[in-house]
């Protein structure tokens, strides 16, 4: 039995932390200038990394990269999060059906990525996420600014401005998730930060949707201990 292990995804705006102790995962999210959480070795650190290193020293052979990751046509410069995001449903979702995995990984950038059942990558695509698309309104324009209240609007097309940017970015997002997802032939899995919130936005049958909001958490758990052969 594995006693205590500690993991980080280092991502383009938070820290992302996974213990992993007694067959139980606990996951938590701090922000890139706060200190190491207590009880944390960075020595025995399991890291990988998407976004800028923090500024806390992390051990080179600790570190899990693309290469790492056993899947099928899948090319080293795809992103850690997103092969882990891969390598964790195709392990743990299960697929009777033989369909293909759709995730989509809603953090600073929305990734949409499709593999098939074996297990072998079949492609994405990659847009703004949610508060990516809100700053850059509120940066690149005159009188737009960030909505304080993120409460899905009803309607589709409103009079009030924050209702109307949170309207637009909303569909935005799911609108690209609805034009690729087939129900008959792909299982679609939702994952990051703003997953439980936009997974509600989705207009689709709610029995074809599955989220877990900390799938490339759990990828990289998997992935070492199936490396340390310890399932």
């Amino acid at each position: 039995m594995v006693s205590n292990i500690n993991f980080l995804l280092v991502g383009n705006s938070r820290l992302h932390w996974a213990n992993y102790s007694q067959n139980q995962s606990k996951f938590f999210h701090t922000k890139k200038d706060e200190k190491v959480p207590e009880n944390i070795d960075c020595n025995q650190l399991i890291w990988a990394s998407v976004g800028k290193l923090p500024h806390f020293s992390l051990k080179e052979e600790n570190e899990i990269k693309t290469q790492d990751i056993q899947l099928s046509n899948l090319p080293d410069y795809f992103g850690i999060d997103r092969a882990l995001a891969c390598f964790a449903a195709l392990k743990t979702i299960e697929n009777p059906l033989k369909k293909n995995f759709l995730i989509a990984d809603f953090g600073t950038i929305l990734s949409i990525t499709k593999l098939n059942s074996n297990g072998s990558i079949i492609g994405g695509q990659l847009i703004p996420g949610f508060l990516t698309q809100l700053k850059s309104m509120e940066q690149n324009t005159k009188n737009l600014k960030v909505p304080k209240n993120y409460q899905i609007p009803t309607k589709e097309f409103l009079i009030n401005t924050e209702e109307a940017i949170l309207k637009g970015v909303i569909n935005s997002l799911t609108g690209a998730i609805n034009s690729s997802f087939n129900p008959l032939m792909d299982i679609l899995i939702t994952c990051g930060g703003d997953s439980q919130f936009l997974t509600n936005a989705l207009e689709m049958n709610r029995k074809n949707i599955i989220n877990v909001p900390n799938l490339v958490m759990e990828g990289m758990i998997i992935h070492y201990l199936s490396i340390k052969q310890l399932i």
